[in-house]
């Protein structure tokens, strides 16, 4: 066998997050027994897309004798992991595109969905996902679908969806998260979907300092929903033109509460 670079998994490091799943374009990825694994060498092509989304710094390249990257049989895997349905992130977190059919004239019998990729979770989305490129990117409090009843036709149509709760996870990461996926992917727009307490207010501050570093010019909207009737109880549009910092402009909600 031939020495290439391919990638190492120090099982002593890796807790078996799961992040690096759907950084691999290739499905070479899988948890298996609480540990990341390499599922085959000829689905690793040796590049590392996998290396920064690894928190403990488990993953590594290393150039060693090693089966030859295989491009049909990465097909052939991907192919097969899109037909298992399996509740756990490993296969269920690869990403894939979802067509979406075209709105009726009228609309008849139940609502249709607007998702239109996989995965939609903060923590799971790579950087350089290509669902991500160029698009307007909303991103919403993960409480927000359950309250907004028409969720999918009023905010989400046409837009890449990432899912995010800064109370119950590390908005340190998100705020990270959010400047590689800015550098990376240069959307076109933002919009911030909220609820009206204080903590849903972390995610705007995080979004909005992302911009700042990586974008300062991207747009940013966002939409705070009342936890009573699901209505929006304020809309904080981008400034047109203004010498002020978006932070000056009125509302107690604006600053996150």
């Amino acid at each position: 066998m031939p020495k290439r670079n391919i990638i190492r998994i120090d099982e002593e490091l890796c807790d078996g997050c799961g992040l690096c799943v759907p950084a691999c374009a290739e499905g070479a990825l899988q948890i298996v027994d609480g540990k990341a694994r390499l599922v085959g060498e000829n689905l690793c092509d040796g590049l590392g897309a996998c290396l920064g989304e690894c928190p403990q710094g488990a993953i590594t390249i290393e150039e060693r004798e090693a089966e030859e990257f295989d491009e049909v049989a990465v097909h052939q895997h991907l192919k097969k992991l899109e037909d298992t349905d399996l509740p756990c992130g490993c296969p269920g977190s690869a990403m894939r595109t979802i067509a979406c059919e075209e709105e009726p004239a009228v609309q008849t019998g139940p609502a249709r969905s607007e998702l239109s990729h996989w995965p939609v979770q903060l923590m799971l989305v790579p950087a350089g996902a290509p669902f991500l490129k160029d698009a307007d990117i909303l991103i919403a409090a993960d409480c927000v679908p359950f309250k907004v009843p028409d969720f999918h036709s009023k905010y989400l149509r046409g837009k890449s969806l990432l899912v995010a709760c800064p109370k119950l996870d590390d908005l340190d990461f998100y705020r990270q998260k959010l400047k590689e996926i800015f550098d990376a992917a240069r959307p076109k727009s933002i919009t911030v979907i909220r609820m009206e307490v204080p903590c849903c207010g972390g995610i705007v501050h995080a979004v909005k300092e992302a911009r700042d570093h990586s974008a300062p010019g991207l747009p940013v909207t966002v939409h705070t929903i009342g936890i009573r009737e699901g209505d929006v109880v304020e809309e904080i549009p981008p400034p047109v033109r203004s010498g002020l910092p978006e932070s000056g402009i009125p509302g107690s909600l604006s600053s996150g509460g």
